[in-house]
C-alpha cells in the first residue's frame, strides 16, 4: 500500500520518533509503514489519518494490482424432485 508519511511528516517538521510516540507505536513500525514494507491494520491507518486530520484516502492508497476477482456464487446442487425416489425404481 503506497502512503504519504514521508512528506506529511516533512510538511509538520516531525521525525519518525515523534510520530511514533504520538500513535503509541515503536519507530521501527513507522519506518517500516513509511517505507511500504508493512500494511498498518485498520485502526493504526485510521490513527494515522486522525492525527494528520485527514481521511485514510489522504493518506494511503492500495497499490496499482487489479482488483480480485468477484465472489463466485456457489454451484448449484441438482435437487431431488420428490417422484426421483431410486429404490421405487427397482
Amino acid at each position: 500500500m503506497k502512503n504519504r508519511l514521508r512528506v506529511l511528516r516533512a510538511e509538520r517538521d516531525w521525525s519518525q520518533a515523534v510520530l511514533a510516540e504520538r500513535l503509541s507505536v515503536s519507530r521501527q513500525t513507522m519506518n517500516a509503514i513509511e517505507n511500504e514494507r508493512y500494511d498498518p491494520s485498520l485502526p493504526l491507518a485510521f490513527a494515522i489519518a486522525r492525527v494528520f486530520a485527514l481521511r485514510i484516502e489522504d493518506v494511503f492508497t492500495p497499490d496499482a494490482e487489479p482488483p480480485p476477482p468477484a465472489c463466485q456464487p456457489p454451484e448449484q446442487v441438482p435437487t431431488r424432485r420428490a417422484d426421483d425416489n431410486p429404490r421405487e425404481s427397482q
